[in-house]
């Protein structure tokens, strides 16, 4: 259902004064419009079911410009969408692939923009830059990627103790863990410094300042727009939770912005992708195994021959605020 004035209308707005709301029965759907919508710039109303469509009776009364439903578009959708006065109404939409298969997700959200874009003759759409950093509480500028195992707590603690949390970064942290120990390492790495751990529990946002642990029991995924959303399925494979799975999320996602650093461990996890994530320009960091307790995860990075440092847990943090540091001199450069 189109309204073609207001289509016209449309195209010469900003972005962010665009409103749309979006219908949806599947959460992994209603995740990737959420991420789609805001990728484009335009001002997600909300994201809901039918059924809780029909308890946000304060709709009546807004106007929104663009409605987006996958779902039955019965008699109360149609009633809501129509008070609304919108420009346009879509309905139906292949199903998205989940926000951790990134090339597939990828293809599926490209699509969905040159759809809009054609529609309502906003040709950037496309190429717009993602908006991460939305809300004032995100002023993280870098994401840091920390996989450790065996022998991982106590370098990762002196990493931690070793980097200013004032830096513009937050850190994601995957750690083999025993199930029933697993809440007790943020008070392990919170100790002697202002680092806040904690276990992720619920889908939440990367915050500066911030180490969010991965759980064992339950996969997670980061978006483009700085959430960690909590999957309700277990990690697959053999190790949980799986670093080499949210190395390649992440890299995907945040790209020269991200930095990875494997610390002491036991196997390879974190190795299996490197060679698909290159193109990302993601940096890549490993501890010395000479000085891990278990050597074999750094090493498995190292023998990789993507790796472009390495060093003490002490070195490491002293080499991300160089580093930090370098890339903020080279921004501001003419």
């Amino acid at each position: 259902m189109m309204d073609n004035a207001r289509v016209l209308a449309l195209s010469k707005k900003n972005k962010d004064d665009i409103k749309v709301m979006v219908v949806a029965e599947d959460y992994h759907q209603r995740m990737a419009f959420s991420d789609t919508v805001r990728s484009c710039g335009f001002t997600l109303v909300g994201c809901v079911s039918r059924l809780q469509l029909q308890k946000k009776s304060e709709l009546t009364d807004m106007a929104i410009d663009i409605w987006l439903i996958d779902s039955d578009y019965d008699d109360n959708v149609l009633t809501v969408t129509t008070a609304s006065k919108p420009a346009a109404v879509l309905v139906g939409f292949s199903q998205a692939p989940y926000l951790n298969e990134a090339q597939q997700y990828a293809k599926w959200q490209r699509k969905l923009k040159r759809k809009l874009a054609h529609i309502f003759a906003l040709p950037l759409l496309v190429d717009a830059p993602v908006q991460r950093n939305e809300s004032p509480e995100i002023d993280w500028r870098y994401v840091v990627f920390l996989g450790a195992s065996m022998g991982g707590p106590n370098a990762i603690k002196e990493f931690l103790d070793n980097v200013s949390p004032t830096l513009p970064i937050c850190i994601l942290l995957a750690h083999h863990f025993n199930r029933t120990m697993i809440d007790t390492l943020p008070r392990i790495l919170n100790r002697h410094n202002n680092w806040r751990c904690q276990v992720i529990t619920s889908s939440q946002r990367l915050r500066a300042g911030q180490c969010l642990i991965a759980p064992i029991d339950k996969q997670i995924v980061c978006d483009s727009t700085g959430r960690v959303i909590l999957l309700d399925q277990a990690w697959s494979g053999e190790y949980k939770p799986a670093i080499g799975q949210i190395l390649k999320n992440t890299s995907d996602v945040y790209g020269s912005e991200l930095i990875n650093i494997i610390f002491s461990g036991m196997g390879n996890d974190g190795s299996q992708y490197l060679d698909l994530i290159q193109h990302n320009n993601s940096q890549l960091w490993a501890q010395d195994p000479s000085l891990s307790a278990c050597s074999s995860q750094p090493q498995a990075i190292i023998d990789s021959g993507y790796c472009g440092f390495v060093g003490s847990p002490a070195d490491l943090a002293k080499k991300l605020t160089d580093y930090i540091g370098e890339r903020a001199v080279t921004s501001s450069s003419p």
